[in-house]
């Protein structure tokens, strides 16, 4: 498919789905010619649209990131949700040559060192991990939100994703926090006990911490940076770093 045909798709895509309620816009991407993904990091938007596709036993593959480095009660979350909702969830892991190499250019936790180690980190444990799980994917289904950085204020419903070629498809894109906890109370939806704990936002243990009153969902992501829009790359391309020279190539 050519970048322009992509952007066609996904401009029509997003304008169809404005009109639909959150089981409406799943079926409608369900039902399309083309396999669906949907990678979920078991956040509470995510268990909106795992809890979603199951209730409606949807056509859409649904994956995780076993990145190795996760907290104990998203792990603990992922056996949780397969049986409440009777799904598998299926479990990307990080390829042991690939850590091997980053511990050995910076350390286990060089993260911390520079936004080149952290970058490098994301690579390997998050996007080759992620580039396997969407192999032959048409469509990747996410959790973005406009309201949960500013980076992300302008997510629409469906863009076109030129690098991995597919379209990516935001379906809470217009629902607010607000929105998603009343969502998750009246639907008995099972969540991470630390959103409870101060962590709206959760990633790798190491990289998140509970965030101040007041601070802005993502701010407990790579807290010691400075940029006030970091990401890990999954969503933002030009936030990637290259892949730790000489690692094996699973993407």
């Amino acid at each position: 498919m050519t970048t322009q045909t992509l952007e066609a798709e996904a401009a029509a895509l997003s304008e169809a789905l404005e009109g639909l309620d959150l089981a409406g816009r799943l079926a409608l991407i369900a039902g399309l010619e083309g396999r669906a993904v949907f990678t979920t990091s078991l956040g509470i938007e995510d268990q909106v649209i795992t809890a979603a596709i199951g209730t409606n036993r949807l056509d859409i593959d649904v994956a995780t990131l076993k990145t190795g480095r996760l907290f104990t009660e998203t792990v603990a979350l992922i056996d949780e949700t397969e049986e409440t909702y009777g799904i598998l969830i299926k479990r990307f892991h990080p390829e042991k040559a690939d850590i091997d190499a980053f511990v050995a250019q910076y350390g286990m936790n060089g993260f911390y060192e520079s936004v080149e180690a952290r970058h490098a980190c994301c690579g390997v444990r998050k996007l080759k991990p992620l580039a396997r799980a969407l192999e032959g994917a048409s469509y990747w289904i996410t959790g973005l939100r406009r309201g949960q950085s500013g980076n992300r204020a302008a997510t629409p419903f469906a863009e076109a994703d030129i690098e991995r070629g597919l379209i990516k498809i935001n379906p809470l894109a217009d629902w607010d926090i607000e929105t998603i906890r009343a969502h998750v109370a009246a639907h008995a939806i099972p969540v991470n006990p630390l959103h409870s704990r101060g962590y709206p936002s959760i990633g790798c243990e190491p990289c998140t911490r509970a965030i101040k009153p007041g601070e802005p969902e993502r701010a407990g992501r790579w807290w010691w940076e400075n940029d006030e829009k970091r990401e890990c790359g999954l969503h933002v391309p030009e936030a990637a770093s290259s892949i730790i020279p000489n690692a094996s190539n699973a993407a």
